[in-house]
């Protein structure tokens, strides 16, 4: 089945270049120009990754990532503005996976497409049988549907915030770097830095944790990296 891409830029000849690109790969790919059009095609649509401008008409590509993990973590590149860093860590903060800074060159594009895609294709290939759950205090892992439930509540992850908690869920108190997070996670061809990594562990401890600044399940090992270990 045709991988299914959706792009999101005010630029049309920007997303010209894009959709033609990425069709010559046997991609199906929907073209929106403004974030409220986008919103309401996520919202609508199944998509194996969306690619989206940060700088739209009506809803900003941060405000339309922000509201799209409401209700799903598919993967989002941002397209972000050359060398402007807040708009990538703002991107991670609001749930992006990746980030490709313009002017880009239409190659590099559809590789970090095709390495997202082909990570969360593995991911589900190696999905456990159904009935796989850890509990480990008030949270609820199930590695099988990738939901988590804190108090039976599900809370919504993203793909990699998941991906993070997985890994660290199934070493419990091995000690991960930073930059070996980032490999596991990103994958080596990822260009991002180790702020990835620190910004998407905020986020999951927003959303785990009853008290993010003394964390139950994702500690520190201050100068080393990150670990788990079920204190909850």
């Amino acid at each position: 089945m045709a991988k299914k891409v959706l792009v999101v830029d005010d630029e049309k000849l920007i997303v010209k270049g894009i959709r033609f690109s990425l069709e010559q790969d046997g991609m199906e790919v929907d073209c929106v120009y403004d974030g409220e059009e986008a919103y309401e095609k996520a919202k609508t649509n199944h998509y194996d990754v969306i690619l989206l401008d940060v700088m739209l008409p009506k809803l900003t590509g941060f405000e339309v990532c922000q509201l799209i993990r409401e209700f799903s973590s598919v993967p989002i590149i941002l397209l972000t503005a050359k060398g402007d860093d807040m708009d990538k860590i703002l991107g991670l903060e609001y749930g992006a996976d990746d980030y490709i800074t313009k002017p880009f060159n239409i190659l590099e594009v559809k590789a970090r497409i095709k390495a997202i895609i082909r990570r969360s294709s593995v991911k589900q290939e190696k999905s456990v049988p159904d009935g796989n759950t850890a509990v480990f205090g008030t949270m609820k892992v199930e590695f099988d549907s990738r939901r988590v439930y804190i108090d039976e509540k599900e809370v919504n992850l993203t793909a990699k915030e998941f991906d993070m908690l997985e890994l660290l869920v199934n070493h419990k108190n091995k000690v991960y770097s930073r930059e070996t997070l980032l490999h596991e996670i990103w994958g080596s061809d990822y260009p991002g830095d180790v702020r990835t990594v620190d910004v998407h562990v905020r986020r999951l401890r927003e959303k785990i944790e009853s008290k993010p600044s003394e964390p139950k399940f994702i500690h520190t090992k201050w100068g080393v990296g990150y670990y788990f270990q079920n204190q909850g």
